[in-house]
């Protein structure tokens, strides 16, 4: 599954993200004509795509416009589109429950109805969620495992989910879901827990700052690494028949466990006077515990992930000490 046709055309939505950017790499080195839906900022925020700006075709659009969503699909005639556009930050959905609802869950449905108008034979990823998930009463969580959302972004991701399953029932369009559990990069936002806290052990490493403030320390996750998950997303619009699939690394870790390796990496093994418990960073409703089994797409797809938890944490710690200029620190 290493390449594609040549002269494929791909559509991104959120390409500017995390998962958008190595996805426009990844199809970019597959020989795709990459397109890009953006939103017009008064300050574009192109930051992680930087160095790809004269290779993509970036279109103006919004998930809030159907007239937007109408003229890209005309514009780059998408043989697959990859909705990865969401208000994705889980924390800001309980503050942001009506936008979240609205982009992350109708958005969805808008670029459906677009593509379903002039694009019916493109093949449709859909970027579901292990959030959607949330209070799980059996473990690990695959396919056939049911849905309890704890937050407004997973409750609209789950929305979306069955709207992918509906329109690929009703329409016979090719719509598949990813469900992807939480995956790490360097790219990662700053209001993510983990990029929160390679960036702010990198800051107390050099003296820039004293104090690391997390809501909680017991919360565990199936933690993988981005660049992988993006080739998850491109095998499963490969596959002969659309179908929804897990992507998991099978493991679970916590936050502790992520401070602690995170500080390890540093030379520093007394964190605890590092880090502070803050009360406003706890969420109304928490999801304790997610862990994903992706038995079908290792059978089916042949996809497995070889990034671990160890070196996911160390890649990301690097990252952020160059960025604010130290050195990297020797392998440990």
């Amino acid at each position: 599954m290493g390449s594609a046709p040549a002269g494929r055309r791909a559509l991104i939505t959120g390409i500017t993200g995390q998962d958008g950017s190595y996805l426009a790499e990844q199809l970019l080195e597959r020989g795709y004509r990459v397109y890009g839906l953006v939103r017009r900022l008064s300050t574009p925020n192109t930051r992680n795509i930087s160095h790809l700006v004269d290779r993509v075709e970036l279109l103006d659009g919004d998930l809030h416009d159907p007239a937007s969503l109408d003229s890209a699909m005309r514009a780059s005639e998408p043989d697959e589109i990859y909705n990865l556009a969401a208000q994705s930050f889980v924390g800001v959905s309980f503050n942001q429950p009506v936008v979240t609802g609205e982009v992350t869950g109708l958005g969805t449905v808008r670029l459906l109805e677009a593509m379903r108008s002039h694009a019916d034979r493109a093949r449709f990823y859909q970027a579901a969620s292990s959030e959607m998930f949330g209070k799980v009463l059996v473990s690990p969580q695959d396919e056939h495992t049911a849905f309890h959302p704890r937050s407004p972004y997973g409750v609209a991701k789950v929305f979306a989910y069955w709207a992918a399953v509906n329109y690929r029932e009703s329409y016979g369009l090719f719509v598949s879901n990813g469900i992807l559990f939480n995956h790490e990069s360097p790219r990662r936002g700053h209001e993510f827990v983990t990029r929160k806290i390679s960036d702010g052990v990198a800051r107390i490493h050099l003296g820039l700052a004293a104090k690391l403030r997390l809501g909680t320390l017991s919360t565990r996750r199936d933690w993988g690494y981005a660049p992988e998950y993006v080739d998850f997303m491109w095998r499963l619009l490969q596959a002969p028949r659309p179908d929804d699939f897990v992507g998991a690394t099978g493991e679970t870790h916590s936050v502790e466990e992520f401070v602690q390796l995170a500080f390890d990496r540093v030379g520093i093994s007394d964190w605890k006077p590092h880090v502070e418990l803050d009360p406003k960073f706890k969420r109304p409703a928490e999801v304790d515990m997610l862990c994903g089994n992706a038995t079908k797409a290792k059978e089916q797809l042949g996809w497995v992930p070889k990034v671990r938890f160890p070196e996911l944490v160390r890649i990301m710690v690097d990252n952020d000490l160059q960025l604010l200029g130290a050195a990297r620190p020797a392998a440990r």
